[in-house]
């Protein structure tokens, strides 16, 4: 049973849990969770260490016997080492360190999101969730958008990263990679929403929470789409707001 802070895997997960240029440069991410755990099983990733204490759960323990039998490192930790590592108030007793896999893009795209310069961790978690719900084909993060690969992103995003192409980009990448799309950029002033068509290929820009998009996004933009309220209700956050138009998206096309 490791119980020393000092030990080089408890090293690692913190350097992961801490900073995207640990996890670029390890080609690896941490997930917490028997969900996570099992949705990652599901999409077949790369498993390099499971780290468990004696509080899991007993589906938990199930899975980490049927990756033990796969091979993958397994080992003991004590609780007062998980608590510390957690993320959350209260630890579900389990943690993983994943390589990173990429899903591949499909060739023909007509649902594309651009989360550009959302730097809330929450929010963007939500966004990928929603993500993976409405059948978007694929996530494009522009410079300045946090790191998908966050663990409060992957939380929030609740299993999103194992179903959705996530990319990294240049905007001009992105913009090869929209090319011949229509560019739809969430905008308090521009069209309704209700009144656009969604029918054809199309990405959708959500700009960030406090400097809205950013100039390389509205040249990018074809259009402005809005969500109409009532009352004096200004905007929504970034993540309620490309929830609703992803799903109004759904509703169009169905």
């Amino acid at each position: 049973m490791i119980t020393s802070n000092q030990n080089s895997k408890i090293k690692l997960v913190r350097a992961l849990l801490g900073r995207a240029k640990e996890r670029r440069e390890a080609n690896a991410f941490v997930v917490e969770g028997v969900r996570l755990v099992e949705e990652a099983v599901k999409g077949d990733w790369r498993f390099e260490t499971v780290l468990y204490d004696e509080s899991l759960s007993e589906r938990g323990k199930s899975q980490v016997s049927s990756l033990k039998s796969k091979g993958v490192d397994i080992e003991e930790i004590s609780t007062d080492l998980m608590k510390s590592l957690s993320e959350t108030e209260t630890p579900q007793g389990i943690l993983a360190i994943l390589q990173f896999s990429e899903v591949p893009i499909n060739n023909s795209l007509n649902f594309v999101l651009i989360p550009d310069q959302i730097r809330d961790p929450g929010n963007l978690g939500t966004l990928l969730r929603t993500a993976a719900a409405t059948g978007v084909q694929a996530i494009l993060l522009p410079p300045e958008t946090t790191d998908a690969f966050a663990p409060k992103v992957v939380r929030a995003g609740m299993g999103a990263h194992f179903r959705l192409p996530i990319r990294e980009m240049k905007w001009e990448e992105i913009r090869e990679q929209t090319k011949g799309m229509q560019v739809f950029l969430a905008d308090m002033d521009g069209k309704s929403c209700w009144e656009t068509d969604h029918s054809k290929p199309l990405a959708l820009i959500v700009g960030g929470e406090a400097d809205g998009a950013s100039d390389e996004a509205r040249k990018l933009s074809t259009q402005k789409i809005s969500i109409p309220m009532a009352g004096n209700v200004e905007s929504l956050n970034a993540g309620v707001a490309g929830s609703v138009l992803m799903f109004e998206v759904v509703r169009q096309r169905k």
